[in-house]
């Protein structure tokens, strides 16, 4: 369902949801894929093709900068169709931008997905693509989670370079600070405008500020594969959770699916960061948007059997998880209804902070003019009715 491109177009009867406040009873115009006008009231614009929001809620499209799979699909099947199946499934749900998220693996299997995502990278089926984060291999093995340890090493400029010869769409790699080499490397990382970002890691609040320095200022899925207040030696020491609420610097985000943060934790963060440092991530593996209770984390050739119940993937022993199911609709409800934000923080949680952190906040992330038409509408429940993007209507 599109309308026709170039023609001016007019969503209108919603509140939208501006980085200032809410305009109640507003209109919003979008023109050759931007939006051109923000008003309260429905004017009337000539030879425009007009929406109803009929009341709902009109916000900026979702950003989720962390997730492997939906629909049945991994990036890390590494076909054209797989991603464009992921695409379309998250747009379904909000998601209007994405970057599609590696794991572990060996290098023939990350060297694949890199040649098949510069195929699909300009896709227009689903959700766009913002460029790649690769998370792992260079983790802790004490916190590894869910990545299968046999992949697990570390860094080594002999590796990490040939990677990034290979593929200019790298803009972001979590990695454990701690591990010999990793901040030689984040200085690397840091040249080329790539974020390097804290994960799985045995590092305390020490290490992490030393981390800081060579531009670590993100931690991937807080809260999960990290330290928190720990022992060595006998002393105590504050961990990586403690030094991602203690340093300004950094930016942390969450799964807020009510299973990998639950509600007290949610709360915890919003009143220690604030809005304006956390970003929502689905770090969904390919379960997400499906009603399957077995599935695969991974790849389907090298990948690990899972099982998915309770509303989230778990390893077959149920000793950890296996990743979310969730999609980004779920995220934002969550926030709101449990994690004690207001609707406007939770909205900003999935779009502005995901687009200031990935550095394409200047047109991403906002409903304002000249920024791109990205927009999802959904009601009082956070339920989607109308996704466009870049001004075109997807659903």
């Amino acid at each position: 369902m599109e309308n026709k491109k170039n023609k001016k177009i007019k969503i209108h009867n919603g509140k939208i949801i501006t980085p200032e406040k809410i305009i109640d009873n507003g209109c919003i115009i979008l023109s050759d894929g931007k939006i051109v006008g923000i008003e309260q009231g429905n004017h009337e614009i000539d030879a425009c093709v007009e929406y109803d929001a009929k009341g709902n809620y009109i916000a900026p499209g979702f950003i989720d900068i962390h997730t492997h799979g939906a629909g049945g699909s991994d990036f890390m099947d590494c076909t054209v169709e797989d991603c464009l199946t992921i695409a379309k499934t998250h747009m379904k749900h909000g998601t209007t931008l994405l970057y599609p998220t590696t794991l572990a693996s060996d290098n023939k299997e990350l060297f694949d997905f890199l040649d098949v995502y510069d195929k699909v990278k300009n896709q227009q089926e689903g959700a766009s693509f913002g460029g790649l984060h690769l998370e792992g291999p260079y983790f802790a093995y004490a916190f590894r989670g869910a990545q299968d340890p046999k992949y697990l090493r570390d860094p080594l400029p002999v590796e990490y370079m040939k990677i990034l010869e290979r593929s200019k769409d790298i803009v972001r790699w979590s990695i454990a600070p701690e591990l010999p080499g990793a901040l030689s490397f984040g200085d690397v990382l840091t040249e080329r405008s790539i974020l390097p970002s804290i994960a799985h890691t045995d590092a305390v609040y020490e290490d992490i500020v030393e981390a800081v320095k060579h531009g670590f200022t993100h931690i991937t899925h807080f809260y999960s594969c990290m330290n928190g207040i720990t022992r060595r030696n006998a002393f105590r020491y504050a961990g990586c959770i403690e030094a991602g609420y203690l340093l300004d610097e950094i930016t942390i985000e969450l799964i807020t699916d009510g299973i990998h943060v639950t509600a007290p934790l949610m709360k915890l963060a919003l009143k220690n960061k604030g809005s304006d440092k956390i970003a929502l991530i689905t770090d969904s593996m390919r379960a997400a948007g499906t009603s399957d209770n077995k599935s695969i984390l991974g790849s389907r050739k090298k990948g690990q059997e899972v099982l998915v119940e309770d509303g989230v993937a778990k390893m077959p022993d149920k000793q950890s998880f296996a990743g979310s199911i969730a999609t980004a609709d779920r995220l934002v409800r969550n926030m709101y209804q449990m994690g004690g934000a207001t609707v406007e923080e939770a909205v900003k949680m999935m779009s502005d902070v995901p687009a200031k952190i990935m550095g394409c906040d200047h047109y991403k992330g906002k409903l304002k003019k000249n920024y791109d038409a990205d927009i999802v509408v959904f009601d009082s429940n956070i339920t989607v009715k109308n996704v466009f993007i870049n001004g075109i209507l997807k659903i």
